[in-house]
């Protein structure tokens, strides 16, 4: 797992923890598919575990569930996901997060 920095860039963070079904779901459906998207080309993934020091993020709040998924700019969170509410969802409110940020998606690839 690469250190979690703070970067202008935005990204998109997993807090996870080992055994989380939830997360292991997500890994299976998601994991290898997001790289090649406009969203994972905008805000490439980046993981932390719970239980691990938390990465240097201004958080609106504490992370609870896993996965949560935060997309971070400039340091600091735009958007969050609690939980993983299927493939057919995730995308749906991950659009509407990077939307409600203002981040515009790449489109290049």
């Amino acid at each position: 797992m690469l250190p979690v920095s703070a970067t202008a860039d935005p990204y998109l963070l997993m807090a996870e923890e080992q055994g989380c079904y939830w997360c292991a779901k997500w890994n299976e459906e998601i994991a290898h598919i997001y790289p090649k998207t406009a969203e994972g080309r905008t805000a490439p993934l980046q993981r932390y575990d719970v239980h691990s020091e938390a990465p240097d993020v201004a958080f609106d709040r504490r992370v609870h569930f896993t996965p949560t998924f935060i997309l971070v700019e400039n340091g600091r969170e735009v958007g969050r996901i609690e939980g993983y509410p299927g493939e057919d969802f995730f995308w749906g409110l991950l659009a509407m997060m990077f939307e409600r940020a203002g981040i515009d998606l790449k489109q290049t690839g």
